[in-house]
């Protein structure tokens, strides 16, 4: 039954068989929330949707340490350390707001529900499908039993993906940046993700939840929004496509549409050109390597070759003037030999890209890089080699920043305002992105306070003058 009972937020509605059932509300009224989110922008932007739920339904959302009855933590499992973290913090969430009811859920409660149920304190475990029904909320926080609940539904049984989006109940104070997830799982089944695991296969939210989501979006004040997904260009509803998608997004209120991570092989030129063609989708890609060796390409399980990789890239960087293009790197994938990671230090010395996100190998239970590692048709990179690669690769990765970004010096950028300081010398200090993802501050005289009031969500050409603090750019408003 569970399985054709289908949840909708906005109208707080069930539908089964076909029978539309109301739904009660404000049957959770005067019970506190609060939520924390480990892990990627979806589950940044499913925590949000799921407060939204709540709220709708009576709940007070409440800072963390004010006594709420009720605190949600979306845990991730994309390495070891993410478990490890996720499992550190629902301790010291427990330790910090003794009483409170503990729901735990993500892609580590799919994974691994009862390791997760055995950490006393912890009061619900809720799965993949299980998070977006109100219902479990509001049972938790009616019943008197304090033992723990598990409810975690198989992933092979995810049919449907949710909507789901930074908050509309109470806009992000500090961020003008909206995620709107458009897509759930993966069916690529690279060699040590887990995601096919926890989310399963590739599903699109229906194209009409989308438009329905980013127009609230737009309505509550948010000036960009970032497509979110786990393999967003697989987006697939009927007949439309990712690029259909992209079209049907120009049409909304708002700003700015920005792409987060797309797969190399999925990004066509129909995309590139629609992007290049554009003024509201941002000129920014996402667009991950994972190893610049053929042979370990090839182990991944990836769907593509450097060779491939590079052309993509140039023809991004060709179509698209000032295009940022940001690369994930794998460090230390079993069997990579010295030699393939100097050939991948090469490959990407030579690349044209604006920054590097460098992270190290991790085996996970369930894999087939954790089978080809238990049945010995792997070796595992020693820490000490894994440990030297990546600090070699984080100062390429420097260097690569600080030359796209300095590229940039002398130059007028748009620059979307988020978030304001006071500075030491009378001033204001103003920072926010520009179109092609440069975090760039500006001073304003403190004393001008229209100017001040009107600065964050607004759009304003800036003259880059060089480097502020770290990587980020200095520059003055000229509107």
């Amino acid at each position: 039954m569970y399985n054709k009972c289908i949840y909708c937020f906005e109208r707080r509605k069930f539908k089964i068989n076909n029978q539309v059932i109301v739904e009660k509300v404000n049957d959770m009224k005067q019970t506190s929330i609060a939520a924390v989110t480990l892990g990627c922008k979806v589950n940044y932007a499913e925590t949000s949707s799921i407060i939204d739920m709540l709220v709708s339904n009576g709940c007070k959302l409440m800072e963390m340490g004010d006594g709420v009855d009720m605190v949600i933590i979306h845990t991730c499992a994309v390495t070891g350390e993410a478990e490890r973290k996720s499992r550190q913090q629902i301790r010291k969430i427990i330790r910090d707001n003794p009483g409170a009811r503990v729901v735990v859920t993500g892609c580590y409660a799919q994974l691994d529900p009862q390791r997760l149920a055995a950490i006393e304190g912890v009061s619900l475990v809720l799965g993949m499908a299980e998070k977006f029904d109100s219902s479990f909320y509001r049972s938790e926080a009616a019943s008197a039993d304090r033992s723990v609940k598990v409810n975690v539904s198989p992933t092979a049984e995810l049919r449907s993906a949710q909507v789901a989006s930074s908050m509309l109940c109470q806009r992000d104070k500090e961020r003008t940046r909206a995620f709107l997830k458009i897509q759930d799982g993966c069916s690529f089944n690279c060699s040590y993700c887990t995601i096919p695991l926890a989310r399963g296969r590739s599903r699109a939210v229906p194209l009409g939840a989308v438009i329905e989501r980013a127009k609230r979006i737009a309505e509550a004040g948010y000036r960009e929004i970032v497509l979110t997904g786990i393999n967003i260009a697989d987006y697939r509803d009927g007949n439309t496509g990712f690029a259909d998608i992209l079209r049907y997004l120009e049409e909304v209120e708002v700003s700015r549409i920005r792409i987060s991570s797309i797969e190399p092989e999925l990004l066509d030129d129909e995309i590139i050109e629609l992007v290049a063609s554009s003024a509201k989708i941002m000129p920014h890609f996402h667009l991950p390597l994972q190893s610049g060796s053929d042979k370990v390409l090839r182990s991944m399980g990836r769907h593509y070759d450097t060779g491939f990789y590079r052309e993509r890239l140039m023809k991004v960087i060709s179509s698209i003037p000032g295009c940022a293009v940001g690369v994930d790197v794998m460090i230390g994938y079993p069997g990579e030999s010295e030699s393939d990671f100097h050939e991948m230090f090469s490959f990407i010395e030579q690349l044209p890209v604006a920054y590097l996100h460098v992270f190290t190998c991790s085996i996970r239970p369930g894999t087939r890089l954790f089978r080809d590692i238990a049945e010995k048709r792997l070796t595992k990179v020693s820490s000490s080699d894994v440990a030297s690669r990546a600090a070699r690769m984080g100062t390429l990765g420097e260097k690569i920043e600080r030359r796209f970004a300095g590229s940039f010096s002398g130059t007028l950028l748009k620059v979307l305002f988020e978030e304001g300081s006071q500075g030491s010398d009378g001033t204001m200090l103003w920072s926010g992105y520009s179109q092609n993802y440069l975090r760039v501050q500006v001073q304003v005289d403190a004393r001008n306070g229209d100017v001040n009031a009107a600065m964050r969500g607004s759009v304003h050409e800036v003259f880059v003058e060089g480097f502020g603090e770290g990587l980020q750019l200095q520059g003055r408003l000229l509107s």
